[in-house]
């Protein structure tokens, strides 16, 4: 699914050819369009030439540029892992080779072998193909889970916290390792700041301000900025698929610590509601209801334009696309965390009950609001064959979503009331307005239940947001540090009817309504 690179210096066939690519670097740098690229280089692919050498004897040269172990043995002589680490769609961490009767670790799939960072060699071979992409014209990259390419020292056991299995979730360990800034910093000298290019670090499995602030404080000269994931889990349960219920007091908690918790170090933020991983934000923050959907979808918006940081906007989270149908069975469910997890719980439940097709539906309820695969439905383009995503006849990889005739960008072009014109004309707001991107941040009401507001302050400017999280009108009175404000004018609202000044103290808002009011 793209995260086992075979080839890091060519383009699969099915998406085209290096040609291809540098007439799309060349159109998007005419059109002052920079181009960032997906770096993953934690692990390769098990068909990539160096894997193959790898794996092909003990002695081959490229041998240590994977993380090879002599395997236990149990009482028979059979090859057991040599500790206890748990990959990330389950199982062992450790995949066996009858060849060279040893194994190599992977912390994702079998098909992805963890590279072996400690070896310059590699490092070189990593940061001479990064160079590489630079002179063809990439301006930055998105470092697939940078923070896991460091492992700790002597491979030990993790901490069993799970008694019912031998394999236990090892990413304590394996995240923000012991030599990983040192090998960012290397990456800095030798590539990025010799470039002047982009970076941004997908850094899982941890969410301390002190650890990932170090990826980012400028003094460091390591990254630009990081990815971390405590704004999209922190609705969830047991397991990535076990969401629980949207509590706006402790979103807001979130974003407050995070619009603060980097400035002492001169770290920078990132913006996001929606990702390749992430299930769709409006059934998860907000409403997909018909009568409220683009208000949902226009609300989100005005949050996420109006913090500090460098926003990022997902494919189709501009059309205020939604997950797939509740309709849809698992079989329409291709990511491999849905599959495995699905089929883990199936074989556990007919185990128990003997019954070949056990009920499945708190599971299906589950994977409907949190999977993946929600954010993976092809491109809504138009509402021609396979909403424009292909040619007709051409089946994608995945289903189209059921809405695509009514909710595409052809559609959303032609209404000037749409989600896709809204993010158009707010987008050119804030464009005009750095202190919708720079300045201090304070959070008002922190308590309420419904109403999301806070200051943002730069040089003489504020700006005052305010957001209804709510299927119902709210009142909302506003705190004394935000009284000044009456008589402001209105910058932007979600809603096309509205007042231009605010009259008193008091916002009478509906159900989903953003307001944003400027004051010089």
């Amino acid at each position: 699914m793209g995260y086992d690179i075979s080839d890091y210096q060519d383009i699969d066939p099915r998406y085209g050819t290096l040609k291809d690519f540098d007439e799309m670097a060349k159109a998007m740098h005419d059109r002052g369009i920079k181009l960032i690229m997906d770096l993953v280089v934690n692990h390769s692919s098990n068909e990539h030439a160096w894997f193959k050498e790898s794996a092909s004897s003990l002695d081959n040269p490229k041998r240590d540029w994977y993380i090879w172990r002599k395997p236990k043995q149990d009482a028979n002589g059979k090859p057991l892992p040599i500790n206890n680490w748990q990959a990330a769609f389950g199982g062992s961490a450790w995949e066996y080779s009858d060849k060279t009767d040893e194994s190599y670790l992977h912390l994702y799939l079998p098909e992805q072998p963890d590279l072996n960072w400690e070896n310059p060699e590699v490092r070189k071979a990593v940061f001479d193909m990064m160079n590489w992409w630079v002179a063809r014209g990439v301006d930055g990259f998105r470092m697939d889970v940078i923070n896991l390419i460091s492992k700790p020292e002597g491979l030990p056991d993790a901490e069993i916290k799970d008694p019912d299995h031998f394999y236990q979730r090892c990413w304590h360990l394996t995240a923000n390792g012991p030599k990983v800034h040192d090998y960012l910093q290397e990456m800095n000298r030798e590539v990025l700041s010799k470039h002047g290019v982009f970076s941004v670090g997908e850094t899982p499995f941890d969410t301390t301000p002190a650890v990932l602030s170090k990826y980012v404080a400028s003094s460091r000269k390591e990254l630009q900025m990081v990815f971390q994931f405590e704004g999209v889990y922190f609705d969830t349960g047991k397991s990535l698929f076990d969401p629980i219920p949207f509590d706006l007091v402790k979103f807001k908690q979130v974003q407050d610590k995070w619009q603060h918790c980097l400035v002492p170090d001169d770290g920078w933020n990132s913006l996001y509601l929606e990702n390749h991983d992430c299930p769709r934000s409006i059934p998860r923050f907000a409403s997909e209801d018909p009568e409220y959907r683009t208000r949902s979808s226009a609300l989100l918006a005005l949050h996420n334009s109006t913090l500090s940081g460098t926003q990022y906007i997902y494919q189709g989270e501009e059309l205020g696309m939604i997950n797939m149908p509740r309709s849809w069975s698992i079989e329409e469910y291709k990511d491999v965390a849905t599959q495995n997890y699905y089929a883990e719980i199936l074989e556990e439940r007919r185990a128990k009950s003997g019954n070949e097709e056990p009920n499945m539906d708190d599971i299906m309820d589950g994977l409907r609001m949190r999977a993946r695969d929600h954010a993976r439905t092809p491109m809504q383009w138009s509402d021609g064959p396979n909403a424009g995503f292909s040619a007709e006849g051409v089946e994608p990889w995945m289903r189209v979503h059921d809405d695509y005739k009514e909710w595409n960008a052809a559609v959303q072009e032609k209404d000037s009331h749409s989600s896709l014109k809204f993010y158009t004309h707010l987008l050119s707001i804030k464009k005009a307005h750095p202190i919708f991107t720079y300045g201090d941040f304070l959070l008002l009401s922190p308590e309420d239940t419904k109403i999301f507001a806070y200051l943002r302050r730069l040089d003489q400017q504020e700006l005052l947001v305010v957001l209804n999280f709510s299927n119902s009108s709210a009142s909302y009175e506003l705190p004394k540090e935000a009284q000044h404000f009456k008589g402001s004018k209105l910058l932007i609202c979600n809603l096309p009817d509205y007042a231009d000044e605010l009259q008193g103290t008091t916002l009478e808002l509906d159900a989903w309504e953003g307001r944003i009011y400027m004051k010089a």
